[in-house]
């Protein structure tokens, strides 16, 4: 069975894949593009930075590395509610991608403030 960590590669890949379609699917208005830009941008990111978090050489770049993902899935979260609030797309159609990212967030929301409370400076 493959490792969490392994787990979260594959499924951080396959929603930066989803972004990808998501985006090629917007139409081809200047704020459609505007938004489309923003969430491929933070959504592809969340894989391509888990993937510097698996190999983090300490814990302090863990802590640093994980910050970043939470910070771009977070950011991806706006874009594609944005996507909706603003009817670019219909709220039907994405409320899958939207809550695959919502769960991402919630894990390595979860995931940051572990290593916070772990940190060896936290320990007495």
């Amino acid at each position: 069975m493959a490792s969490q960590a392994e787990q979260l590669k594959a499924r951080t890949k396959q929603f930066a894949i989803r972004v990808v379609r998501l985006f090629r699917t917007l139409p081809k208005t200047d704020e459609a593009r505007v938004i489309g830009k923003q969430v491929l941008r933070s959504g592809t990111s969340v894989a391509a930075n888990y993937r510097a978090v698996c190999r983090a050489r300490s814990q302090a770049e863990f802590i640093a590395k994980i910050g970043v993902v939470v910070e771009e899935i977070d950011e991806t979260v706006f874009w594609i509610e944005l996507l909706a609030d603003t009817e670019i797309i219909r709220s039907e159609r994405i409320a899958e991608l939207l809550t695959e990212a919502n769960e991402l967030l919630a894990i390595f929301a979860a995931s940051l403030r572990t290593a916070k409370t772990n940190k060896p400076s936290n320990r007495r």
